[in-house]
């Protein structure tokens, strides 16, 4: 649906191109909460409004997003696999709170392309 699509290559690259955000972070912690939590927490509010943003989707579609955004968390882990288990910090989680808004607007844009 998504992840073989040139807007996730290119959300990927966005990614990569700020990897400097999770390496080196001199930035003090905000809380206990690791980089991963704050990725699977904001990808989890985005699809949950894009569900709800979307009532017709059927159960298949559904479940289809749901296999497309466990695929993108393990691209996730893949990348930032050495950070995962940092604290987060607040400009981390401004950055990974604009990479969850991006996801999903590519989803938006998948879904409304469906037949």
């Amino acid at each position: 649906m998504v992840t073989d699509t040139d807007g996730y290559i290119h959300i990927i690259e966005y990614l990569t191109a700020h990897l400097s955000l999770f390496e080196n972070s001199d930035e003090m912690p905000m809380g206990d909460e690791t980089v991963m939590e704050i990725i699977e927490q904001e990808l989890s509010e985005q699809i949950i409004t894009l569900c709800g943003q979307n009532e017709l989707l059927s159960f298949n579609q559904r479940n289809m997003v749901i296999r497309e955004v466990d695929s993108i968390v393990y691209d996730l882990e893949e990348i930032l696999s050495g950070v995962v288990n940092n604290q987060v910090t607040k400009k981390q989680q401004a950055f990974i709170t604009e990479f969850a808004t991006l996801i999903k607007n590519l989803f938006d844009t998948e879904i409304h392309s469906l037949p």
